[in-house]
């Protein structure tokens, strides 16, 4: 079956619509009914198909009783271009983007990430974690445990059901974030991990100088129903990019990591001599 065309932020919007159904306890049919609509017009808005205006949404809403927070959200989300990519800014607390990039970790099959610097998110202990967001000049020192909450949930779908694949820099395991004794539970920690099957850890060595992914690190987003979708994050934004000509791109670098990284026993080889 060819995989449908469906955006990230539509997707989100979609998602947004259906929890605020929900929430409210009336059906679809029954909402519909209060709107005065073909009930397909209802399950069209809540697979991000769109077909409304920003007066039918926030009707829609209305009668939902969402929170004036969640109408602004979805308002927001509804008028994103959708041709591209989607840029998100911070806001505060725990980031957009990390909520964002956890909906779409949640329904993708197989996520692909490459890190330059730090190790990937899903593989973080708190310590480490902690480390990286004192030192972070977005969160302030009161969002910092309520960001590593969020980020340890993040790492549920660590289970069977889909698969992993970490291309890693030597550089980012060789980093004492939080000193020594935090570098080697973090180790310890990934060490544990690669007993899972559906998890692949590659290393990409010093060694070899230049490589295929010295742009930026990523993560490759794939799903069984949908396009696949590439995440960028930097200091203060995140960045789904849909468009094929990126795509490609990336799509290319990945392959170029596979040929430049050791191979999963080597790899595992080279953190035991780590720990040694």
């Amino acid at each position: 079956m060819p995989k449908r065309n469906s955006s990230v932020v539509g997707r989100e919007f979609g998602t947004g619509v259906r929890d605020a159904i929900e929430q409210s306890g009336l059906t679809q049919r029954k909402l519909a009914e209060l709107l005065d609509w073909q009930e397909a017009k209802v399950s069209d808005l809540v697979q991000g198909k769109g077909g409304v205006d920003e007066v039918d949404l926030v009707r829609l809403l209305s009668y939902c009783r969402a929170p004036a927070a969640d109408v602004e959200h979805l308002l927001a989300l509804f008028r994103e271009s959708r041709e591209k990519g989607w840029l998100l800014f911070p806001e505060d607390g725990v980031p957009e983007r990390l909520r964002s990039l956890i909906e779409q970790e949640r329904i993708a099959s197989k996520i692909i990430a490459w890190s330059m610097n730090l190790v990937p998110g899903l593989l973080q202990i708190a310590a480490y974690m902690r480390a990286v967001a004192e030192k972070s000049t977005r969160l302030k020192s009161a969002e910092i445990d309520a960001f590593i909450r969020a980020k340890l949930e993040r790492q549920a779908i660590l289970r069977p059901g889909r698969e992993f694949v970490f291309f890693v820099h030597e550089q980012a395991l060789r980093l004492p974030v939080g000193g020594p004794d935090v570098m080697r539970s973090q180790l310890n920690h990934i060490h544990t991990m690669l007993v899972r099957q559906y998890i692949s850890f590659r290393v990409v060595p010093t060694a070899i100088g230049a490589h295929a992914g010295l742009a930026s690190s990523f993560v490759q987003l794939r799903y069984e129903k949908f396009e696949p979708v590439v995440y960028i994050e930097n200091h203060n934004t995140g960045l789904f990019l849909e468009d094929k000509g990126s795509l490609d791109t990336y799509g290319d670098a990945l392959k170029g990591l596979d040929r430049d990284a050791l191979d999963a026993v080597q790899s595992r080889g080279l953190i035991t001599s780590m720990l040694s």
